[in-house]
């Protein structure tokens, strides 16, 4: 399957809450990062889609726009958007745009991330500046740690 169908496949089956589809779409040992939940390998992918996604939220929708693939890696960009379900913040919209990033195998995702402006979302439900701020400082926390973060920060030590 080749990357456009297999990304809108994933995101059509989020939105409808098929976490077995959304699963059949990764590799058995495939990840997907998500940007509030966290990490989720193989079928617990499926798991998550169902408890977590349509747990806090409702009539979702996620529009997928020019999706790209070159060398086993997509890349496409999307809006993604939800009504809460959040006791605190129901009947409030959550509307945020990203890149997803998948890593390829075997015509499946193997690696899926996404860097996100999930914050928009957060603060257009109500949430407060305290609890947004703890959102930036977990996604800094998880970027200073990634392997390709590390030439980045030897540099801030260096003098010019």
């Amino acid at each position: 399957m080749n990357f456009e169908s297999l990304i809108k496949k994933m995101t059509r089956a989020a939105v409808q809450g098929n976490g077995a589809m959304v699963a059949d779409c990764f590799t058995a040992d495939g990840v997907y990062h998500d940007v509030f939940y966290g990490n989720f390998t193989g079928q617990d992918i499926a798991r998550m889609i169902e408890d977590y996604f349509h747990r806090d939220g409702e009539n979702f929708r996620w529009d997928i726009f020019e999706p790209v693939e070159q060398r086993n890696i997509g890349y496409a960009r999307y809006v993604f958007s939800y009504g809460s379900r959040l006791p605190d913040f129901q009947e409030q919209r959550a509307i945020f745009e990203g890149v997803a990033i998948c890593q390829l195998r075997d015509g499946r995702i193997s690696d899926y991330r996404e860097v996100a402006t999930a914050t928009t979302g957060l603060a257009l439900m109500g949430f407060s500046s305290n609890k947004i701020s703890k959102f930036i400082a977990r996604e800094a926390d998880a970027l200073v740690k990634r392997p390709e973060s590390a030439s980045h920060l030897a540099a801030s030590t260096r003098r010019s």
